[in-house]
């Protein structure tokens, strides 16, 4: 008892009255391990943690009073945190999860500090996740709008008969793409065993032969003299 009496210099007179005064914490003289431990009892005594909805936050409520002073603390420990007054009380808040993760670390809160990792971890897989099925869907979309177009493109030359006149290569692949409009130009490529720039070549031609037919036909200047 005599050991804490003096690191918290509380004086003997307001221990045998029991009151609750306390003679200002040395912070500007304290070594780093007691500024630690003094924040760590401080976040016991006046502070929460929130790690709901994905965010996190971690307020300390003081007296209104200490609010500025306790965030000058904290900055000089290299924790910056921002403070207001609310409804008469003083509150210092830290929104960041790194910051949030540094200071339980640094106080030695093991067991808050790992659930705070688990759950940035958890959050960093579920948006690496949405980003590749994002990018997957977006791919699979624009193949499908390809694949479209490839077709009406053969269908059109099919029809009036230029296809049968086209290279070997480009009716190869015309051929393939109706058999596996599914596949990807990689996939096509593999099953014709061609390049897949063989392969791109050829549909480009094929849809470059259809664009001419039907630009000509709503070609204004073909419109009037019809």
């Amino acid at each position: 008892m005599g050991r804490l009496l003096v690191r918290l210099r509380r004086a003997p007179r307001a221990v045998e009255s029991g009151a609750a005064d306390l003679a200002a914490f040395g912070w500007d003289t304290a070594p780093e391990h007691c500024r630690l431990a003094w924040l760590r009892g401080r976040f016991l005594a006046r502070g929460s943690l929130s790690l709901a909805g994905g965010r996190t936050h971690l307020e300390f409520v003081v007296e209104s009073t200490e609010a500025a002073i306790l965030a000058g603390q904290l900055a000089d420990v290299g924790l910056p945190a921002a403070w207001r007054i609310r409804r008469g009380r003083g509150v210092v808040t830290w929104k960041s999860g790194d910051t949030v993760g540094t200071f339980l670390r640094r106080i030695g809160a093991g067991a808050a500090l790992l659930e705070l990792e688990a759950r940035q971890v958890s959050r960093a897989l579920r948006g690496e996740l949405n980003r590749v099925l994002n990018a997957e869907s977006a791919n699979l979309q624009r193949a499908v709008w390809a694949a479209g177009r490839h077709l009406a493109a053969i269908r059109l030359l099919e029809a009036d008969g230029r296809l049968a006149r086209q290279p070997y290569v480009v009716r190869l692949v015309a051929e393939g793409r109706r058999a596996t409009p599914e596949a990807t130009l990689t996939e096509l490529a593999e099953r014709l065993t061609l390049h897949r720039s063989a392969v791109q070549r050829a549909l480009e031609r094929m849809e470059r032969l259809a664009l001419r037919d039907v630009e000509a036909e709503t070609s204004p200047r073909l419109r009037s003299v019809g």
